[in-house]
């Protein structure tokens, strides 16, 4: 079991140094971690900021294993690969379309 959490981290630790949108969405997520304290945003709102920001990161994982298993399988340029990786591609977006929609409704309040 340790060696499964090890493999875990090790993961994580390849999506932070080697995937510039989990960095773009991790910056993202430090900001807004940063300005719930700042605000005091209620424990409530920081657990679903936790809990969209969780999906993202979860699904940007998983859109890099698919793309890599993807560029694994073929180097050949192939319409049905192509569909594959944009359609894991938009499932990022719509977590993160969710997650800045939640952002706006947790933080309208407090900005204006």
């Amino acid at each position: 079991m340790l060696k499964s959490f090890r493999d875990a981290f090790n993961g994580i630790g390849i999506l932070i140094r080697s995937e510039r949108n989990f960095q773009l969405h991790l910056l993202a997520f430090l900001v807004v971690i940063g300005a719930g304290f700042y605000f005091e945003i209620s424990s409530g709102e920081f657990a679903i900021i936790l809990i969209v920001s969780a999906l993202v990161f979860a699904l940007e994982g998983m859109n890099t294993a698919i793309e890599k298993l993807c560029d694994e399988v073929t180097e050949e340029r192939k319409e049905s690969i192509r569909r594959i990786k944009d359609v894991a591609a938009g499932a990022v977006l719509i977590a993160a379309i969710l997650a800045a929609v939640v952002g706006l409704l947790i933080f309208w309040k407090y900005i204006f």
